[in-house]
């Protein structure tokens, strides 16, 4: 018996016990995460692009998402406009949780021609790694970058992002995270030139996208 409990399989069924131990012992502590500032109350100016509409949110979609506060804005920098869209979670203990735009983007006719990852240079210590589509409705082509964010870091994968959110909830007794996507269109299907006009505009807001979710 005790050769057993030396063994590796008794060394990963004790690490899981505890694991399990310790996501009870989060799931019944209420989670103290200071709410972020209004996403509404985001700037209309960033750097160089500025404000162009405010996108509309029906109530069935809002229910979909079930996001703790949302933002669908359209910016423009000369004849180049870009999309960002922002869904801010609180917690996700009560199964909310971001939806992922490779599942959304074709329920709303949109078909994916490329993906991978991409870096982008925001002017911290280190480059962040998001997701890039590259998505297709009839003629129109469409540049997508999208992430998850959960203070300072930026996570491009779906099951990394569930990862992490256990881990919060360990470690820091907190779940939130927020979606961000950006969306630029492809003219004349020069998709390096909408790559670097999404890169640029993603500088431009980061800086600010950082003040308005917890810390």
């Amino acid at each position: 018996m005790f050769k057993f409990l030396n063994s590796t399989p008794a060394r990963v069924v004790t690490i899981l016990l505890i694991l399990q131990g310790a996501l009870i012992y989060s799931a019944i502590r209420p989670e103290a995460v200071k709410p972020g500032r209004p996403l509404q109350q985001f700037p209309h100016t960033l750097g160089s692009w500025n404000f162009e509409l405010d996108g509309v949110v029906d109530k069935e979609t809002a229910d979909i998402l079930q996001a703790d506060d949302l933002l669908n804005r359209q910016y423009r920098r000369g004849p180049i406009p870009a999309g960002l869209f922002v869904a801010a979670f609180q917690s996700q203990r009560t199964g909310k949780s971001p939806h992922s735009p490779k599942n959304c983007l074709p329920g709303a006719g949109w078909t994916s021609l490329s993906e991978g990852e991409v870096s982008i240079d925001v002017g911290q210590a280190a480059p962040i790694k998001v997701n890039r589509y590259i998505i297709a409705s009839g003629e129109n082509r469409s540049l997508v970058l999208y992430w998850y964010q959960s203070r300072d870091r930026v996570v491009a994968g779906e099951f990394a992002a569930k990862f992490w959110v256990m881990a919060d909830a360990i470690r820091l007794n907190r779940t939130d995270t927020a979606l961000v996507r950006v969306i630029v269109p492809v003219v004349d299907k020069d998709e390096d030139a909408a790559e670097r006009q999404a890169a640029d505009f993603t500088r431009s807001f980061y800086p600010s996208l950082r003040q308005f979710l917890p810390i």
